[in-house]
C-alpha cells in the first residue's frame, strides 16, 4: 500500500505541541474550509474510540454544481463524500492514530508521531498509509492522492505554527468568551482558535441548547438574552447577521439591516447589564462606501454613501449603549475575507480553475483583502490584549488593485487571468445595486491602527493568503 510521509518542525516543547492537539478546536483549525465539513465532531477528543463523521469535498466541484437538497446532508453543506474515522491508538506526548471506518478509501491509517527536536523544539511526523478501491494506470491514483496530501499537510503545518505563535505571544490565562454567530465562516474558526488555545467558548444559538454544554439560547429578533448568560464572561463577540451575499431586493436588504441591529442591540444591552469588560463587534469596510478612488481610508475617514455604508453606520451605532456603560467596544471593520470555504473567493476559484477567470472591476481600482485565519487571529488579539478599541480596520497590510488580485490568483492556480469577467454574471446574481456595492468597488483601506496595536499578520501578502487558502 502507498505510504505518504511528511515531517514538520515547531519551535515549542513537545508537551505544548501535543497538548494543543488534544483540545477542542484543534481538528477544525487543521481542516481547510471548503474541503472538510464536520458533520459530527470527535466524540471524545483524540482518545481511543473517539469518532468523527466528515464530509470531504472539493471546492471546484462544489462551486460548479448547484446547491440542491440531498438526503441526509446538512442544509448548506457542500457536495461531497461522507467519511467516518476513529481514533485507535494514543500514547500521550508520543503519538496518536486514526483509521477510516467507512469512506472513500479501501483503507486509511493516519499516524501522528511527536519527537523532541533541537533546542527544545518538536518534530511531528505524519505518516498516512492508504489504498484506493480502484487502481488507475501508471500510478495516476497515487500521484493524485499525494498531490492533495501535499497541499493539505502544507496547510496544516502553516496553520499550527502560526496558531502556536499567536498563543505563545499572547500568553493569556484562560478566558471565557461568549460568541454570537459562532457557526459562520469566521465564527467557526474563531471558536476553534480560542478553544485550541485553552479558552472556554459559549456559543449563542437560536435553537434549543439542551444537551449542548457549550451553548446558550437567545432570540435576537425578540431582543431576548438572559444577562446571566454573560455573567463572568471576559468578552462577548458579535458576528451575528444575515449574509450580505444575495440579490439586493428590498426583502434581502431588510434582513441584512434588521438582523444586525437586533443582534447588536440585544448583546450591547446585555453586556452593559452584566458588566462584561469587552464587546468585540463585527463591522465592515462597507462603511466607506463602494468607491473612494485616490484615498487611503483610515478609521478617521468620512463614511461613504449607499446601502451598505448606511447599514454599517447604524450597525456600529447600535453598540453604543455598551460603550456608554464602560464596556470596551472594538468595531472590527473587516475587508474582503479570503477563504475557499465561502465569501468572495469561493465562486471565483472554479472560473479560474477552468481558465476563464479574470478581474471583476476596473484594473486600477483598489481591493482590500484579508485572509480568513488572520481575521480569526485578529479577533483573538482584540479579545486578549485589551488594546484595540473603537473602529479598527481589519484588512491585510498590503491592498492590491483588482488587476493585481486577478493576476496573483491566476498565478497561484497556474491559470491565465487575462480576460475580465463580464459584469452580467455578478449582476444576475446580486442585481444592479448589489453589483455596484459589492463588486464594482475601489477601496484602499489602511491596516495601520491594527498593526500599531501589536497584531502580526501571518499572511502579509496576497500571494501568501491565497496559497494558504487554496492549499498551495
Amino acid at each position: 500500500m502507498p505510504v505518504f510521509e511528511r515531517t514538520s518542525r515547531y519551535p515549542y516543547p513537545r508537551s505544548t505541541v501535543f497538548a494543543w492537539h488534544t483540545r477542542p478546536g484543534a481538528f477544525a483549525r487543521l481542516s481547510p474550509p471548503g474541503m472538510v465539513t464536520a458533520l459530527k465532531l470527535h466524540t471524545d477528543g483524540i482518545n481511543v474510540g473517539s469518532e468523527a463523521e466528515l464530509l470531504i469535498s472539493h471546492p471546484l466541484v462544489a462551486g460548479l454544481l448547484p446547491d440542491i437538497p440531498r438526503p441526509g446532508a446538512r442544509k448548506g453543506a457542500p457536495i461531497g463524500v461522507r467519511w467516518l474515522v476513529r481514533h485507535v491508538e494514543l500514547v500521550p506526548n508520543e503519538r496518536f492514530v486514526d483509521e477510516q471506518v467507512r469512506g472513500p478509501f479501501k483503507s486509511w491509517r493516519h499516524e501522528h508521531h511527536f519527537a523532541d527536536g533541537p533546542g527544545g523544539s518538536t518534530i511531528i511526523t505524519d505518516r498516512v498509509i492508504w489504498e484506493l478501491p480502484v487502481t488507475l494506470p501508471g500510478r495516476l491514483d497515487q500521484a493524485l492522492v499525494e498531490m492533495q496530501l501535499d497541499g493539505l499537510f502544507a496547510f496544516r503545518e502553516r496553520q499550527l505554527r502560526d496558531d502556536l505563535d499567536l498563543h505563545t505571544r499572547l500568553a493569556a490565562s484562560p478566558r471565557r468568551v461568549v460568541v454570537a454567530g459562532a457557526s459562520g465562516l469566521i465564527g467557526t474558526q474563531l471558536c476553534a482558535l480560542l478553544t485550541s488555545g485553552g479558552h472556554h467558548v459559549t456559543r449563542l444559538v437560536r435553537t434549543s441548547a439542551k444537551g449542548k454544554p457549550d451553548a446558550a439560547r437567545w432570540d435576537p429578533a425578540a431582543h431576548k438574552l438572559d444577562p446571566r448568560i454573560l455573567e463572568g464572561a471576559d468578552a462577548v463577540v458579535n458576528l451575528s447577521g444575515h449574509s450580505i451575499g444575495g440579490r439586493f431586493t428590498r426583502g434581502h436588504k431588510g434582513k441584512v439591516l434588521t438582523s444586525r441591529l437586533d443582534a447588536t442591540a440585544t448583546l450591547a444591552g446585555a453586556a452593559a447589564e452584566a458588566k462584561v469588560p469587552t464587546l468585540v463587534q463585527a463591522s465592515a469596510i462597507g462603511y466607506y462606501g463602494p468607491r473612494r478612488p485616490n484615498e487611503l481610508l483610515t478609521e478617521d475617514s468620512a463614511p461613504g454613501d449607499g446601502f451598505l455604508a448606511a447599514t454599517v453606520r447604524a450597525w456600529e451605532a447600535a453598540a453604543q449603549p455598551a460603550a456608554d456603560a464602560g464596556v470596551r467596544v472594538a468595531l472590527l471593520r473587516t475587508g474582503i475575507v479570503l477563504s475557499e470555504g465561502g465569501g468572495a473567493l469561493a465562486p471565483q476559484v472554479p472560473l479560474f480553475s477552468l481558465g476563464v477567470g479574470g478581474r471583476l472591476a476596473a484594473p486600477d481600482a483598489w481591493f482590500s483583502w484579508v485572509g480568513l485565519d488572520d481575521v480569526a487571529r485578529a479577533y483573538v488579539h482584540t479579545i486578549l490584549t485589551d488594546v484595540v478599541e473603537g473602529p479598527t480596520n481589519l484588512v491585510g497590510p498590503r491592498p492590491v488593485t483588482h488587476q493585481e488580485f486577478a493576476t496573483t490568483l491566476g498565478r497561484v492556480l497556474h491559470r491565465p487571468a487575462v480576460v475580465p469577467t463580464p459584469a452580467i454574471g455578478p449582476k444576475l446574481v446580486l442585481g444592479a445595486e448589489g453589483y455596484d456595492e459589492m463588486i464594482d468597488t475601489d477601496q484602499r483601506v489602511s491596516a495601520a491602527k491594527l498593526g500599531e496595536s501589536g497584531f502580526w499578520f501571518a499572511q502579509g501578502t496576497l500571494a501568501e493568503a491565497l496559497r494558504h487558502a487554496l492549499m498551495r
